[in-house]
């Protein structure tokens, strides 16, 4: 006969999977910011040292999600929208869930994942047009990446991502190995 701790086990395991499937997903967009290199620009977590990721936020009510990648890139770069230039979003939206671990901490609690339109941006600006410094800070650092770089400097969770807009905004197939 099974113990308590088992099944009370079992309802913490499946308590997640409950909880995502009554949960939305939080309407968002995300921005590949390419230098003329062609390199990406990615931010370290201030948050979460070792977490590197491309520039990304919620979209307002009422905003559409080009005047969201705008506005985003400004809170949380500094990058004005005179220094770059949308070229290309992806076809569709994409979609990824939170780690267990995650679910009903961040946004608290109200999202499962995130629904994102991503965006390439080109740089027109200099370096020093890049700051950190914002009113609310979300990067302790930031450099210029090469795709696979990227790809393996990403947290897990949202690998799967970046690989499918890094391969449909890029025009080349990336591979993280």
């Amino acid at each position: 006969m099974p113990s308590n701790d088992s099944a009370q086990d079992h309802h913490h395991r499946r308590a997640p999977a409950r909880l995502r499937a009554e949960l939305p997903y939080r309407p968002c967009v995300g921005i590949m910011l390419v230098s003329g290199g062609g390199d990406i620009f990615a931010g370290e977590r201030i948050d979460t040292p070792g977490a590197w990721q491309m520039p990304q936020g919620g979209i307002d009510a009422g905003e559409s999600a080009e005047d969201a990648a705008l506005r985003e890139l400004e809170e949380e770069i500094g990058v004005p929208p005179t220094v770059v230039r949308l070229e290309e979003a992806t076809a569709d939206w994409v979609t990824y869930d939170l780690p267990d671990d995650l679910l009903g901490k961040v946004w608290k609690g109200r999202y499962r994942g995130q629904k994102q339109r991503w965006f390439r941006a080109r740089f027109l600006g200099l370096d020093s047009d890049i700051r950190l410094d914002t009113a609310h800070p979300e990067f302790a650092r930031w450099q210029w990446m090469r795709p696979k770089a990227l790809l393996k400097a990403i947290v897990p969770f949202k690998r799967a991502v970046y690989e499918s807009v890094l391969n449909e905004l890029c025009g080349e197939k990336i591979k993280n190995n």
